[in-house]
């Protein structure tokens, strides 16, 4: 990832010694599927198709593999030098997104009743969302993905979400990422590379229609170097670079992993109480600031 561990602090003695690298602690990352990826392959721990139905692994957009690579590749490919968050966490895969990124209410609300239940049989501990109602769905349907988020956050897990782009405005938060209870993700990078140029891509602001201040924290997501679903396909790279609230949201759900994989008895309240606390103050950030590893470890960092 490019930057990504530099701008968070990633190195201290908890990460650099190998002792907490989420280690048995299984995410579930709902996006548009996964391959099996040289950096990802040995970890899938499952995979389920709310979109086709089918029972082989795939992913026909590439979203879900990069955003998969952030929180859990392990660098196979790159020497290390390109790994994710939590290198050795078990993954679930759910698929609710199609080949353009796109997908319905529905689909997403299958994905999540699959995990309410499954979870236990995969030991999910963590829940990646980095996928988000658009503007202007209708207060219904919107209200019902933000209660199935929220009971996955009752059902005890860790429900990390995008804010989406679809920012500066107030109340530009995408759902589930409006719920009060589970943790919302913005990208603490306001201007990134789109297409090769440089242009304005605000994450999704607060407050909500509750009036709620969100989103609770930031990462970097401009940039972002990870899995590439299409790897050994015409001479493709294993990497590729994507933008986005999508990808800063992995960075924050692998390090709940490292955190569990620390404490594995912590909640999800007491996690996200100690993400709360530990965060670095910026101008003009969002929330409680940007993610720092050292403080939301409790680990001396390293120079």
């Amino acid at each position: 990832m490019k930057h990504v561990k530099d701008v968070i602090d990633y190195r201290c003695e908890d990460t650099v010694s190998g002792k907490y690298t989420g280690k048995h602690v299984g995410i579930a990352v709902l996006d548009t599927g996964i391959v099996p990826h040289p950096d990802l392959r040995d970890r899938i721990r499952g995979f389920k198709d709310c979109v086709g139905g089918r029972g082989r692994m795939y992913d026909d957009n590439g979203h879900g593999t990069h955003v998969t690579g952030i929180l859990g590749g392990n660098g196979r490919m790159s020497r290390g030098l390109h790994a994710g968050m939590a290198p050795e966490a078990d993954l679930v895969s759910v698929k609710v997104l199609d080949a353009r990124g796109e997908g319905t209410v529905d689909g997403i609300l299958r994905g999540i009743q699959w995990l309410l239940e499954n979870w236990r049989a995969y030991d999910i501990r963590v829940v990646n969302m980095s996928v988000g109602a658009n503007l202007g769905l209708e207060d219904e349907k919107g209200k019902e993905l933000e209660q199935a988020a929220e009971q996955l956050w009752d059902a005890g897990l860790v429900v990390v979400a995008s804010a989406g782009n679809y920012g500066p405005g107030e109340g530009t938060v995408s759902v589930p990422g409006t719920s009060k209870k589970i943790i919302t993700v913005g990208s603490s990078d306001i201007t990134v590379s789109h297409g090769g140029k440089k242009v304005s891509y605000y994450s999704g602001c607060g407050p909500t229609h509750e009036c709620v201040v969100k989103p609770d924290v930031v990462a970097p997501g401009d940039q972002i170097i990870s899995c590439n679903s299409r790897f050994g396909i015409k001479r493709q790279k294993p990497y590729t670079v994507k933008s986005g609230s999508s990808m800063a949201t992995p960075v924050v759900s692998g390090a709940a992993a490292l955190l569990l994989s620390k404490y594995s008895d912590m909640s999800n309240v007491e996690v996200k109480l100690r993400l709360r606390e530990s965060c670095k103050r910026m101008e003009e950030s969002q929330g409680w600031g940007r993610i720092s590893i050292p403080e939301f470890l409790g680990s001396r960092r390293l120079s």
